[in-house]
């Protein structure tokens, strides 16, 4: 048995060296054939051509126009009503009519709700009632005077009674004037219970309804009237504008346009009315109110809006695209393109920059072309 064994070890070790050997000639075969592949892959010694030019890089350009262009200072204003009313009652009764709807417009002297007149025109009745009866005392104490002031010429009456009619006389010619008076009262009072508009408007949202009980104390009143023909825009501007404003309004008077919040609508063309009378030292910046007279009312109170007071309307001013306009360390540059077909770094001094235009003051010429788009990588490289 010992001897098996020994031969199967000894076979069992020959056949593992055999697949060794085997795996060592397999793997340099390989290596071989790969050193022979890359060997025979490399390709025969070439002269190195000359690397091409850089393409050029096409962009859009045109020239530097020159023309007239308006001189805008830019803010942001607050659209304010003329003028805002609380409707309120000026004397305690019962609502019976309410004459006007939520939204509407009205004129100054429309009616908008009826208090029950009734208690007020008795009160009326009553004033002349007793008008009337001081008016017949009145008549009498005159009758009373003359009457006996003629027997006193004749010794048939005595000084005290003429004296009497005298005061008599007075007493009831000041009765009539309260009574005038009482009378005046009565019906402003009356006139009171027709509650209406005091501006041209337009009403708000009715806050009472018919039957409630109103009193002038009520401190939300019935409804709100806002005005909106003519309507103001309160804006700011920064205060290094000042002087150039104050040059400016010294000049006549200016306009003002009124844009949407995101700058793309004009709402409406307006007057500079005031440049308030201080500047506000924790923003640094000069309030101004301008009037608007808001046909389409399109300007409405509370909103917000973009401001734009032309200052100035140049003439032959220097204008190219906005999108023209660079910024770098040393401040606004274009591209501009050289007789040679490349292009130039150029500085320049931006008066104004807007959406789509901006106005130049030094740096370019009119009818020199220039860059629109900054699609070039290198100074120098030709333009297409």
């Amino acid at each position: 048995m010992s001897t098996f064994a020994s031969n199967q070890n000894r076979e069992g070790v020959l056949i593992r060296l055999r697949t060794v050997l085997a795996s060592l000639l397999l793997v340099a075969a390989v290596i071989g054939g790969g050193a022979y592949a890359l060997t025979s892959a490399q390709p025969k010694a070439q002269a190195v051509p000359a690397p091409a030019s850089a393409p050029s890089v096409p962009v859009v350009a045109e020239p530097v126009k020159s023309g007239e262009v308006p001189i805008y200072l830019r803010g942001i204003g607050t659209v304010q009503a003329y003028n805002t009313d609380t409707i309120r009652a000026q004397v305690q009764g019962q609502i019976t009519q309410i004459a006007f709807k939520e939204g509407q417009t009205v004129h100054a002297g429309d009616l908008l709700a009826q208090i029950d007149p009734r208690p007020f025109q008795a009160q009326l009745d009553q004033a002349i009632a007793n008008r009337e009866r001081d008016q017949a005392q009145f008549v009498n104490a005159q009758a009373n005077l003359q009457r006996d002031s003629q027997l006193l010429a004749h010794g048939y009456a005595t000084p005290q009674t003429v004296d009497l009619d005298k005061a008599n006389t007075g007493q009831f010619t000041a009765a009539v004037k309260a009574d005038e008076a009482a009378i005046e009262y009565a019906q402003t009072q009356l006139a009171y219970t027709r509650i209406t508009s005091p501006i041209d408007g337009v009403t708000g949202i009715r806050l009472i309804d018919v039957g409630n009980i109103v009193h002038p104390t009520d401190p939300n009143g019935l409804v709100m009237v806002t005005q909106l023909q003519p309507i103001s825009v309160i804006f700011t501007l920064p205060e290094t504008s000042l002087p150039q404003i104050q040059q400016a309004m010294a000049k006549g008077a200016l306009t003002v346009l009124a844009y949407s919040e995101d700058n793309k609508t004009q709402l409406d063309q307006g007057k500079l009315a005031v440049l308030d009378n201080q500047i506000v030292q924790t923003s640094g910046s000069v309030k101004l109110k301008a009037d608007f007279p808001n046909p389409q009312h399109r300007l409405w109170p509370g909103e917000l809006v973009n401001v734009r007071l032309l200052i100035e309307t140049r003439q032959n001013a220097l204008s190219v695209a906005a999108t023209a306009v660079q910024q770098g360390p040393q401040g606004s540059y274009v591209y501009v393109i050289k007789p040679d077909g490349t292009v130039e770094n150029r500085a320049v001094k931006v008066a104004q920059l807007g959406a789509r235009v901006a106005v130049i003051d030094s740096g370019l010429a009119p009818g020199k072309p220039r860059a629109r788009l900054e699609t070039w990588q290198e100074i120098g490289r030709p333009f297409d």
